[in-house]
């Protein structure tokens, strides 16, 4: 039985967003699921020493045209959330919260952070505004996920995700694991694509 590709992504990424239009169609092409692992990349910049890109002289402005190019090329919707960046903890305990319950509706509940932060400019860093947007859209107990996202087993859980991302590799957004080998960034499709019709090289 082949094994999952490892999508790992920030809610904050744009990159990640866009991402989310294609990993599933390439992963299916090859007879491959996906699991859907979020990640903090605040705490990947530290170890890194990276920053943000939007911050950088020079390379924001043109991170700020290639998104808005690329998300017109991948035939998705795009606006500037004017709370970008956003420190994306709420929702990251939100889904491993939900994975541990149904994965189809974690991924369903990643898909719609996204395309409200990304697709639509509402803003979901704080535990009430991510119920707003997201629970009653996809029959989510409210109540319970604001409970859960206080409950220190979650905190754990997704505390031990990031140190397993981090253990693995994983510094930006989006990257995926393919059998162990890594790629970076949502224009690896290609890259991606062939490794898995070939075997590798």
């Amino acid at each position: 039985m082949t094994s999952p590709i490892d999508f790992y992504f920030d809610f904050s990424s744009p990159y990640g967003y866009l991402a989310t239009a294609r990993v599933e169609e390439v992963a299916a092409k090859h007879g491959r699921a996906v699991s859907w692992r979020p990640t903090l990349l605040g705490i990947a910049f530290q170890k890194t020493g990276q920053s943000p890109l939007i911050s950088q002289p020079v390379r924001g402005p043109y991170f700020k045209h290639d998104l808005e190019r690329m998300a017109r090329d991948y035939a998705i919707p795009f606006v500037w959330p004017e709370n970008f960046p956003f420190h994306s903890v709420a929702a990251s305990r939100a889904f491993y919260w939900l994975d541990d319950q149904d994965s189809a509706l974690a991924v369903r509940f990643a898909r719609h952070v996204f395309q409200n932060y990304w697709g639509e400019g509402r803003d979901v860093a704080k535990p009430q505004q991510l119920a707003d947007a997201t629970c009653d859209a996809l029959g989510i107990d409210a109540d319970a996920m604001l409970t859960a996202l206080a409950d220190s087993a979650v905190k754990d859980r997704l505390r031990a995700e990031v140190d397993q991302a981090l253990a693995k590799g994983i510094f930006g957004s989006p990257m995926f694991d393919v059998d162990g080998e890594l790629f970076w960034g949502c224009d690896k499709f290609g890259e991606i694509d062939r490794w898995l019709a070939t075997g590798g090289w």
